[in-house]
């Protein structure tokens, strides 16, 4: 199954608000593994940089001046990306600012199925950071060449916590379940590998302790409440 790993850098947070995209980074996997091929693509935003954009990506206004704009580099986009499903950190913040910029190219929006992997990562691992840096110390991936956020590289680090979201290396033949099976045979012990669709058995939430000052205000802001359906 072909997909692509994908991640944009953008000038801010809302295209509603006039900000653009100025890189574009794709990468094709094939059963969740690099093939090898990407695809990256500054853009012309033609507009300011915001300080606070900068900080994040490091892109400058005078290194994207002579960069082509969107429409100039659609089609190839769109070819490169086909059909196949989109795998996003954070999907819905890239996938408006797609549309957003085919929409202003005069095309339609993309049709490919977006697949979050922060709605994977919260699923596997309730009550824990989610962010990209957290998934890779959590699966032990190298990304200490992060010191700015960039989409093609991004989309590299994606790339292998999304195998390791997936069930590593081992996903699809079963033989981690195949494994642990065979030794609770053995030993005459159950485990419980029912809790992943990979086999993998899920952490369990960390337990977080709530500081007295929160308990507090949440109290106060309680008694605010009128006739609490809690005291009927």
């Amino acid at each position: 199954m072909r997909e692509i790993i994908l991640d944009t850098e953008t000038t801010g947070f809302k295209p509603e608000e006039g900000h653009r995209i100025v890189e574009i980074g794709c990468l094709e996997v094939y059963q969740n593994l690099p093939t090898g091929k990407s695809l990256q693509l500054y853009i012309n935003p033609e507009r300011d940089m915001p300080e606070g954009a900068f900080k994040v990506h490091g892109i400058s206004e005078e290194f994207l001046a002579d960069k082509p704009v969107f429409v100039d580099v659609v089609d190839e986009f769109l070819e490169f990306i086909g059909e196949d499903p989109l795998v996003i950190h954070n999907a819905p913040f890239d996938m408006k600012f797609l549309n957003s910029e085919l929409k202003w190219a005069g095309r339609p929006n993309l049709k490919n199925k977006p697949i979050d992997t922060v709605v994977i990562a919260r699923e596997l691992f309730p009550g824990s950071p989610v962010n990209l840096d957290a998934l890779c110390r959590r699966f032990e991936i190298d990304n200490s060449s992060r010191t700015y956020h960039g989409a093609l590289l991004d989309c590299e680090l994606l790339a292998e916590v999304y195998l390791e979201l997936r069930g590593g290396r081992q996903h699809g033949f079963d033989l981690g379940a195949k494994k642990a099976a065979s030794s609770a045979n053995s030993s005459g012990q159950r485990q419980d590998l029912s809790r992943t669709k990979t086999g993998k058995k899920v952490r369990e939430a960390r337990p977080h302790v709530i500081p007295e000052e929160e308990l507090a205000a949440h109290s106060a802001m309680l008694e605010l409440l009128s006739d609490p359906i809690w005291k009927k």
